[in-house]
């Protein structure tokens, strides 16, 4: 009798801690409190996207498309609140967050940030060289840099060299093979790598293919359009 009497006592006093501890828990989430609002500019429209942290807590969350958000199960306090959105001046607020209830509040930010002005500028090195050595020349010369020709899908030289006035370019088996100057035969022409004389690949005339020399090799194709 006595050992059922003790595991009852036993059993009631277990009973009562779980429930004073479900009791204490749910006190405390009851204590826990909340803050939402919305984020607005001065003339009230709202701003998606805004970023509001709580930097006690190293949290943050987004405003959503209609600019309202949400900070639940906060602990009652004290809170550093900042406020940020792009082209607008942040804003740092403390707000007290009262135990068990719901705190509202609405966040306004004004234009202020004004961005520097970005000027982009660039220039093709290649390019200005070329045009430079075309104006330089005592002859009549046509120089093209790299720049220019990677503007263009052409996958040799024969194939850049259409693209220049005064230059005719002869097709063989679908490629842009031979040059010609002003209409002039292709084997009255000579090509050069870097001023040495390139030889043709046949051995019963002077025409050279240009085919054969890939246009992502080159760094200036220059035509002297006069006697060499």
């Amino acid at each position: 009798m006595k050992q059922i009497l003790r595991a009852f006592l036993f059993l009631l006093l277990f009973t009562a801690t779980v429930n004073t501890a479900i009791a204490d828990e749910k006190a405390n989430v009851t204590k826990q409190g909340t803050v939402r609002g919305r984020i607005i500019d001065a003339t009230k429209q709202t701003l998606p996207g805004a970023s509001i942290y709580i930097e006690k807590l190293h949290t943050g969350v987004t405003s959503d498309v209609n600019g309202f958000y949400t900070f639940s199960n906060l602990d009652p306090g004290t809170y550093t609140v900042k406020v940020s959105y792009v082209g607008y001046s942040p804003v740092e607020l403390k707000i007290t967050i009262p135990a068990g209830r719901t705190l509202e509040k609405d966040v306004v930010l004004n234009e202020g940030v004004e961005l520097q002005e970005v000027v982009v500028g660039g220039a093709f090195q290649g390019q200005r060289r070329a045009i430079n050595s075309q104006k330089n020349n005592m002859g009549i010369t046509n120089v093209v840099s790299a720049d220019q020709v990677g503007k263009f899908p052409d996958s040799n030289i024969g194939d850049a060299l259409k693209r220049i006035s005064g230059i005719n370019v002869q097709y063989d088996q679908g490629e842009a093979r031979f040059g010609q100057v002003r209409g002039t035969s292709a084997d009255l022409s000579s090509v050069t790598i870097n001023g040495n004389r390139v030889p043709s690949a046949e051995g019963d005339t002077r025409n050279v293919q240009l085919d054969l020399i890939p246009a992502d090799m080159i760094q200036t194709i220059e035509v002297n359009k006069v006697v060499t």
